[in-house]
């Protein structure tokens, strides 16, 4: 959602021939994007591993709560220093509210339906959404979208219903709630596309764990459960710590490299939430888990393949 690697080396050319300045420049932030990508990227697993350890004991509020209140700490951290006031100052807020809305929305779906399916079943279904906003961005963005990128959305579908197999012994109602969770985060980045427009990705930032740090802390006092342990109290700080941070070095990462080399590492997650889940949890993904969540990255790379030539064309 990889054209040029680190180094060139030309068939015969000397190992040690020097690049051009500019070249080695954009290599070099190639790779540094990069690995702030992945070590973005592989800080979600272990929150999403952190949120199905915790959910079978604690209410959906309070996780979600911590979630959102670390992330806006680690941001504010970031952030504030450098924008102050600014921070709030958005031209569009009803539209910054709403997308705040869609976030927590999402994430209150995703924690309850984590708890009932494996990890990686999560993540795959999860991974329709760049197809979701694909197809929404037809009728809500009025974009024009041809023949090859629907045929990609139809299949990446097709994908999500092998991962999700009706019948195939997976909870409906979780797997409902991770297709709903799925459409609700596509229609935040889709609402994130267009008050880009007017505001600074931070401020954005900012309202999204503002706000739903403001709502669950509202519903804490009626749902709020003692940790019970010190493992449950690390948890916790983890979730906001894990997901502000990998958000962070995610931003840094699309900062530093081009988006066409950065976007498709996005999908290392499903390998760690496959290997915790299998370590954690014992479940291990079958062959039709695997081919299914292929086809929905496939598709999903195949429509930023394309998005990318449509932006690139004069």
């Amino acid at each position: 959602m990889l054209p040029r690697i680190f180094f060139r080396r030309s068939i015969g050319a000397p190992i040690a021939t020097p690049l051009p300045v500019s070249a080695a420049r954009s290599q070099h932030d190639a790779l540094c994007g990069i690995l702030l990508m992945c070590g973005g990227v592989s800080m979600f697993p272990f929150m999403n591993a952190a949120v199905k350890l915790l959910g079978a004991d604690y209410p959906v509020a309070q996780i979600v709560w911590a979630r959102f209140t670390g992330h806006l700490l680690v941001m504010l951290l970031v952030f504030l220093p450098q924008y102050g006031r600014r921070l709030l100052a958005t031209r569009r807020p009803a539209v910054q509210i709403g997308r705040s809305l869609l976030m927590l929305v999402s994430n209150m779906m995703f924690v309850v339906a984590i708890t009932r399916v494996p990890l990686a079943t999560a993540s795959a279904i999860g991974f329709t959404s760049p197809l979701i906003v694909t197809a929404l961005s037809v009728p809500i963005l009025h974009e024009s979208v041809g023949i090859r990128r629907w045929s990609a959305v139809i299949i990446g579908f097709a994908g999500a219903l092998l991962v999700i197999r009706p019948g195939a012994g997976l909870h409906d109602l979780a797997v409902l709630l991770l297709l709903l969770s799925s459409g609700a985060y596509a229609l935040y980045q889709i609402a994130t596309r267009w008050v880009s427009f007017y505001d600074d990705a931070a401020i954005g930032i900012i309202f999204t764990a503002l706000l739903g740090s403001f709502v669950m802390t509202a519903t804490l006092p009626f749902v709020f459960v003692m940790p019970r342990s010190a493992l449950d109290i690390l948890l916790f700080a983890s979730l906001g710590l894990l997901g502000g941070a990998g958000h962070y070095l995610v931003i840094r990462a699309f900062q530093s490299g081009p988006a066409a080399v950065i976007a498709p590492l996005g999908y290392i997650e499903l390998i760690g939430t496959t290997i915790l889940g299998y370590a954690i949890f014992g479940n291990f993904p079958d062959l039709w888990t695997w081919i299914g969540a292929a086809i929905i990255i496939a598709s999903g790379l195949y429509i930023a393949f394309r998005e990318r030539l449509r932006s690139a064309a004069p």
